[in-house]
């Protein structure tokens, strides 16, 4: 429930705060004294657009800001603290406006974005409007309307959620005959791909390996040459390393016998006899193993060649050309098996045709059997506002296909005389109509799940014996839920828990508008004001005590159905 509101320097309001109680609340006054800019601030924290052009003149930023109370909406804690914000009952939401086009929302004093904000608060305040009212006019929101009188909106929900999904499907299914020429070309370039990698039977760190064989291979002679003279000095040539270290060894082993010093002076020398012997053993061995092999050459530089001209179309390892090999594959295996997903895919859209037929179809049932009541229950409303010859109904027509919103559409028809066909709201019904219409609805259907409702002259071309019965049928609805309402009709004004009156003066120069809550005398005076016009005389003062003695002895307060 709303229990606060301040506004500053918005248009021609400076500073303005009023308190709300539950029940009906009423504001009156003359016309252009500012009551449009109090609807207009309220739509601030609705999260609607916000412009410059309201704030103040000379004034550089405008602000709104309204109390909550939220302890019964747990929804609306809860949306609260899944966006880190604390809240113990109470709500209090702010929304400024500066002139260089920034605007900043503050939930609980924690900064907010406009999304949360109209998340929150559209869970608290409806505005039901003179636009509102032509809101009937337009077709495409009858449906919405029915659907939430009848508890239809999940299964609606559920409905949109499986079109969607069949849409996407189908979407599918199109891009699978639409590419099948170029998945054709595609799986003949993977094939390819796939074939002549495998083909190479690559091996990781192969290349290497034939590096060095090729590098040996392409310098046999000179490895011969170079090992065959180094055996040679060692061990097989006239005059040997290994020959003269045995003519050192022999000298130092005759010295050693008189000087037994020299001792290790001769392991020494054995020892590099010993292993200048086996060097000398192993270049033979290499030299009878080294042999002209042309034939491998180039075998080895085909087999080089054959891996750098994959690596440049590839990768640039072998590695990488084994993983581009896998990949590839995969791809070819998943287009070899396009026909089986687009099998799996008619399959499922059977399925969504079935599934969607039997939810609309149980959704077109429920709209039937609603949209009587509906029309029924309206069209009794209408009559209690001395729109007695009026008749609504309800038109589901079934749709070619299905649409996100089921199998039909709706329209609602009226007819204001008796003898004449209804027909469709916007070629028809004038404004007073539509806005009779719109309570009748709202009786109907209060949308209780909302705890505060304002009604900005929604009463406009209403008038006489049936502006009592307005204020009736607005009294009921604050039975349930809180009401305020902007209102001309003093009929409507008497029926009210508590009035306040909007007023605009001058201060300082500046015109300024203030919100006054009214005593019982006060009442007395505004409603006389708004009977008699500019002069009040003793006659209407009297009017105005009989329709608010006649408000206190429960004429106006019929209790809801």
């Amino acid at each position: 429930m709303l229990t606060d509101l301040s506004i500053k320097n918005v248009a021609i309001i400076d500073s303005l705060r009023v308190s709300f109680s539950p029940g009906l609340t009423v504001l009156t006054g003359e016309t252009g004294a500012g009551k449009s800019i109090i609807i207009d601030a309220v739509n601030l924290l609705l999260g609607g657009r916000a412009s410059s052009d309201l704030i103040r003149t000379g004034e550089e930023e405008a602000s709104v800001e309204a109390l909550f109370q939220v302890d019964a909406r747990p929804e609306v804690v809860a949306a609260l603290a899944g966006a880190g914000i604390d809240c113990d009952g109470e709500l209090v939401v702010k929304r400024t406006v500066a002139r260089s086009g920034r605007n900043r929302v503050f939930l609980n004093g924690s900064l907010a974005t406009t999304a949360l904000l109209a998340e929150v608060s559209r869970q608290l305040v409806n505005i039901y409007g003179q636009h509102e009212a032509q809101n009937l006019t337009r077709p495409e929101q009858h449906l919405l309307l029915l659907d939430s009188y009848a508890g239809l909106v999940e299964i609606r929900s559920r409905f949109a959620a499986l079109h969607t999904a069949f849409r996407e499907t189908l979407a599918e299914i199109d891009r699978l005959a639409a590419g099948e020429r170029e998945t054709a070309q595609r799986l003949d370039l993977l094939a390819f791909q796939v074939e002549e990698i495998g083909a190479a039977k690559l091996v990781p760190g192969e290349e290497e390996e034939l590096e060095q064989e090729r590098n040996i291979l392409a310098h046999g002679e000179k490895l011969l040459a170079r090992s065959q003279a180094a055996y040679e000095l060692l061990y097989d040539g006239e005059v040997t390393v290994l020959g003269s270290l045995r003519q050192i060894q022999a000298a130092i082993a005759e010295g050693t016998a008189i000087d037994s010093s020299l001792a290790p002076l001769q392991d020494a020398v054995g020892s590099a006899f010993a292993q200048l012997e086996d060097t000398a053993l192993s270049l033979r061995d290499y030299v009878s193993r080294i042999e002209a092999d042309p034939a491998r050459l180039q075998a080895v530089d085909d087999r080089l060649d054959l891996l750098r001209r994959l690596k440049k179309k590839y990768g640039a390892t072998i590695a990488e050309v084994l993983a581009w090999q896998g990949a590839a594959g995969r791809e070819l295996d998943q287009l070899r098996n396009l026909d089986r997903s687009r099998d799996e895919l008619e399959e499922k859209r059977a399925a969504m045709v079935q599934e969607m037929a039997a939810l609309g179809g149980e959704l077109s049932a429920r709209r039937a059997e609603a949209a009587k009541a509906f029309a029924t229950a309206v069209t009794r409303e209408l009559g209690e506002l001395a729109m007695a010859n009026a008749h609504l109904e309800v038109l589901l027509e079934p749709l070619p296909e299905p649409r996100e919103n089921g199998l039909e559409r709706g329209e609602f028809l009226f007819s204001a005389n008796p003898g004449e066909a209804p027909k469709p709201l916007a070629r028809i019904a004038s404004g007073g109509e539509l806005s009779r219409l719109m309570l009748a609805i709202k009786q109907v259907h209060p949308e209780s799940d909302v705890p505060t409702l304002v009604f900005d002259e929604v009463d406009t071309g209403i008038g006489g014996a049936t502006s009592a019965l307005v204020g009736r049928k607005l009294r009921n609805v604050a039975a349930r839920q809180q009401v305020l309402c902007i209102t001309h009709l003093p009929q409507v004004a008497a029926c009210a828990d508590h009035h306040c009156r909007v007023a605009k003066g001058v201060v300082d120069g500046r015109t300024t508008t203030t919100v006054t809550p009214l005593d019982l005398e006060e009442r007395v005076a505004e409603i006389a004001r708004m009977l008699g016009g500019v002069t009040v005389t003793d006659t209407t003062r009297q009017h105005a005590r009989e329709l608010l003695a006649e408000e206190r002895r429960g004429v106006c307060s019929a209790k809801p159905r």
